[in-house]
This record gives structure tokens, C-alpha cells and sequence, in this order.
């Protein structure tokens, strides 16, 4: 009967926490619920207020991460109290909890930082085609923690913010236009005043290469089979690659039209007979 009775008594108290907790369980989920529902509706607000402001790509990326994250920590903390749990205590707990997961994530603060500094310095914007931690691309997207790259491959490459604010950057479009110093190899016998008109003719008839600054050429050394000649010249930065590539099968054609020697790296044998 003792046993019956303690049974009883514990089912009856547990019956009791469970009423009793049983309206703040519910006022839980409720605030769950709906705090979901208006999240959604403020990133949908937010893209949509963005969608018509002309503002920088990686800004709007950027604050529409952070909002999303600062308003689903509020929504937890709503959450929590509405279990039951006190402001102090849980500001005690968060507290404590901050600084072990700062210990553990400093990886992750470190990026944070990065990516708060990259906004504000605005090194690259998205668009621009950077170089950065041994990978080259096109910028995709800046986010809280991590950098977007669009490779040459057609590659998705994520670079931490961290490491990408801390080291060296190559922005390719952080200016207007992009010079370029091709040089090419002439044989010695070939005709070195012949190979510099040729070289800045093929730069005057294409469009795309810069009149001003001027394309210069000059020799740029005298190498051990070949006179090195150097033409500098420039391009916008939407213009650079196609004139790099018609510089390069231009002078090859024109040169062989004009009969000067583009001399290759050539071994000779000699054979000694004793």
C-alpha cells in the first residue's frame, strides 16, 4: 500500500508540474510560431525594401545576414523566457556561454570582424575580379563570414573574411583600365625597327587597345637566342582580354608576313669522333 501510495503521490505531482508548466510549454510554442512567421516577413521586407534602393550588392548581402541572425537570438531569448527561465539568470547563462563559444569560435568572430571590415574599407565589390589566399575570381557575394569567388573554372571558391582582410588582395578592377607589358622575341638577324612598327600598327588598328596613354615599345633585353621586344600598352578593363588575345595572334601572323623570326629554344649536338 506505502508503494501505491508513493506512486500516486508522484503521478499527482507530476500531473500538478505538468498544468502548471503546461500554459508557459504553449505561450512557447505560440511565440515559436509566430516568431518564425514575422522573421520571414522581415527578410521578405527587407530584400524587397533593398530590391529598390541602389545600394552596394555586398552591404545589402551583408545586413541582410546579420538581421536574420539578430532576429532569430531575439526570438530564442523570447522563447526561453516564456519557459520559465529568469532575465538574470538567462543573461548569466548567455554570458557564460558567450565567452565559451567566443574561445571556441574565435575562427568564426575573426571572420565576422573580416567581413565587417571588408564592408567598410570596400577593398572589392562584387563584380570585381580579385586575387586573394591562391585563388583567383570573380566576386560573387560577401557574407557574414565568408567571400564568394567565381573562378575561371566556373567554380565556386569561399574564402573566410578573415584571412581575406588580413593578407594581400589583387582587386583587377579596382581601376578603370589595366595595362599590360607583352613582350616577344625576335631573332637577331630580323629587322628590330620593322618589328616595332608592326607592333604598334596591330595597336592602332584595333579599337579596343587605349590611344591614351600611348602604346610604347622598346627593347627590353638581348637575350641568348632572341632580342626581347617589349610593347606597353593599355585597355578598359572590359576591353583587356579580348585585345590581349588578338595581340598575341596578330603578331604572330604579321610577323611571319613580314619574314621576322620568332626564334624557339634550339640544342645543338655536336659529336666529336676520337
Amino acid at each position: 500500500m506505502d508503494e501505491i501510495t508513493n506512486i500516486k503521490e508522484h503521478a499527482d505531482k507530476a500531473i500538478e508540474w505538468i498544468w502548471a508548466a503546461l500554459p508557459h510549454l504553449l505561450w512557447a510554442i505560440f511565440t515559436l510560431l509566430i516568431g518564425i512567421y514575422i522573421i520571414r516577413v522581415v527578410n521578405r521586407l527587407v530584400r524587397k525594401f533593398f530590391s529598390k534602393k541602389d545600394y552596394d550588392q555586398a552591404l545589402e548581402t551583408f545586413l541582410q545576414s546579420f538581421i536574420s541572425i539578430a532576429l532569430k537570438i531575439i526570438l530564442f531569448i523570447l522563447v526561453i523566457t516564456q519557459l520559465g527561465v529568469q532575465t538574470s539568470s538567462l543573461v548569466a547563462i548567455l554570458a557564460s556561454a558567450g565567452l565559451a563559444i567566443g574561445l571556441a569560435l574565435q575562427g568564426s568572430l575573426a571572420n565576422f570582424a573580416g567581413g565587417v571590415l571588408i564592408l567598410l574599407f570596400k577593398p572589392f565589390k562584387i563584380g570585381d575580379w580579385i586575387s586573394a589566399q591562391g585563388v583567383s575570381g570573380s566576386v560573387k557575394e560577401i557574407s557574414i563570414f565568408t567571400t564568394k569567388l567565381n573562378t575561371f573554372e566556373n567554380q565556386i571558391a569561399i574564402v573566410p573574411n578573415g584571412k581575406l582582410s588580413n593578407d594581400n588582395i589583387v582587386n583587377y578592377n579596382g581601376e578603370g583600365t589595366r595595362r599590360e607589358n607583352f613582350v616577344v622575341g625576335i631573332g637577331y638577324n630580323s629587322n628590330i625597327k620593322k618589328a616595332k612598327e608592326i607592333l604598334l600598327q596591330i595597336c592602332a588598328d584595333n579599337e579596343k587597345i587605349a590611344t591614351t596613354p600611348a602604346p610604347q615599345v622598346y627593347v627590353g633585353n638581348l637575350g641568348d637566342s632572341a632580342v626581347d621586344i617589349s610593347l606597353r600598352w593599355w585597355a578598359s578593363n572590359d576591353n583587356f582580354w579580348p585585345a590581349h588575345f588578338y595581340l598575341r595572334e596578330e603578331t604572330k601572323k604579321r610577323f611571319d608576313e613580314a619574314g621576322i623570326e620568332i626564334p624557339f629554344p634550339q640544342r645543338v649536338i655536336t659529336q666529336v669522333q676520337s
